[in-house]
């Protein structure tokens, strides 16, 4: 359903609204459905003692691409949107951020997965209180120390709004690792009280913060967020436009390839502009209604795995999609800042809508391998091949790194 709302979205934004519309991006989003629904497929066939294995490799693999999209980054679209995230091949333009939430998310659950095991080993439910949050404090750090690399690359690339996905995954796993709250919840209220205390810096005392490296246009989404039509023919245009179309669609919307307001981006970032002014305020709240409904799906399956590495992987996916929902939706409707961070599923992108194919196929691969043995599994093409590459890498040095 949501996959029809894409492409039927994508076709108004970018056929209807024009005179000389471009069937190009609508054939694109189909195209990179399929491509999403294989790769898909292939993931499901995954096990969890070769997705385990895989974890390391796939996180390597995607810190090697956030080397290479900061050398060889597509220098035109840097210009447009500031950011240095792109690497354009021939026709395709590649995001290495969004495969490498995939990676991570393995990476996390596989971190959690070591952390119960030696829990288990050592007794954890049988120690004291100190020696408890000593333990949880080193467990916490390693994931820490595993998610800065990641991190510090996208924030090199000049991409906050990813940035903060990966906060938000990194914040879903904890909460589901098993750490004692003794830790959580002063860890989860110095976050609270710095996000404040930004926000406080950005209104009253900037400077600070540019010495901190902030910039101007990172200033600018929030004032428009304050007040987004104080400045209403620049920074805050794109809001102010998106708040008219949305509001201008009514109860019901003005009918597919109906538009009366120019809003910028609508077919990615903003697509929810799109929805709101074609379909109304009915038509957003059943997109809202089909997200809520994978989500709830997504969680289900977390509490029947009753295993910390699948119920780590599906908290880090659950917690990628919310964000992305809560806040491309939120940004649309004036309740968030602008971040630039797509609508799953439904904005126009290739590796956007292609890592969220890929995180489905890793929910969908608990169920399709449950009961299923080693023997019956190693016949299977697609896990041998994994299994193939998980073996050029020497177990033993996965464990020192880890």
């Amino acid at each position: 359903m949501l996959a029809l709302v894409s492409i039927v979205t994508i076709f108004s934004t970018t056929y209807l609204q024009y005179d000389s519309g471009s069937y190009s991006q609508t054939i694109m989003q189909i195209a990179w459905f399929a491509v999403g629904a294989v790769a898909a497929a292939i993931v499901m066939q995954l096990d969890r003692k070769t997705l385990y294995h895989f974890a390391p490799v796939a996180y390597g693999f995607g810190l090697v691409l956030l080397v290479l999209v900061l050398i060889f980054y597509d220098r035109e679209l840097a210009v447009t949107n500031g950011a240095h995230s792109w690497i354009t091949i021939g026709p395709l333009s590649l995001q290495p951020s969004e495969l490498m939430k995939v990676a991570y998310i393995i990476m996390m659950a596989y971190l959690v997965q070591g952390y119960n095991d030696e829990g288990r080993r050592l007794g954890i439910e049988d120690m004291v209180m100190m020696e408890r949050v000593k333990f949880d404090a080193r467990f916490l750090l390693k994931i820490t120390l595993w998610t800065i690399p990641p991190v510090a690359l996208i924030i090199a690339q000049n991409d906050l709004g990813t940035t903060l996905v990966f906060l938000m995954m990194f914040i879903g796993v904890i909460f589901v690792s098993g750490i004692t709250w003794y830790i959580i919840l002063p860890a989860f209220l110095s976050f609270a009280v710095i996000a404040l205390i930004l926000i406080i810096l950005v209104v009253y005392q900037r400077d600070l913060l540019y010495a901190l490296g902030f910039q101007d246009y990172q200033f600018a989404r929030i004032d428009s967020w304050l007040n987004p039509f104080g400045n209403s023919a620049n920074e805050s245009y794109q809001l102010a436009q998106s708040l008219k179309a949305i509001g201008s669609g009514g109860l019901l919307g003005k009918g597919l390839g109906q538009f009366q307001v120019h809003v910028p981006v609508r077919e990615s970032d903003m697509i929810f502009s799109t929805i709101g002014e074609n379909f109304g305020f009915l038509g957003s709240s059943f997109v809202v209604l089909l997200y809520f409904i994978l989500i709830f799906q997504m969680i289900s399956v977390a509490f029947r795995a009753h295993d910390a590495f699948y119920a780590s992987m599906v908290s880090g996916v659950v917690m990628m999609f919310t964000f992305h929902i809560v806040e491309n939706i939120g940004m649309s409707i004036g309740l968030l800042p602008l971040t630039g961070i797509p609508l799953p599923l439904i904005s126009a992108g290739g590796t956007a809508l292609l890592t969220s194919m890929l995180s489905i196929g890793l929910i969908l691969s608990i169920k399709y391998n449950e009961g299923l043995d080693d023997e019956h599994l190693s016949k299977n093409p697609v896990v041998k091949a994994i299994r193939w590459v998980n073996r050029l890498i020497p177990q033993n040095l996965i464990d020192k790194l880890t």
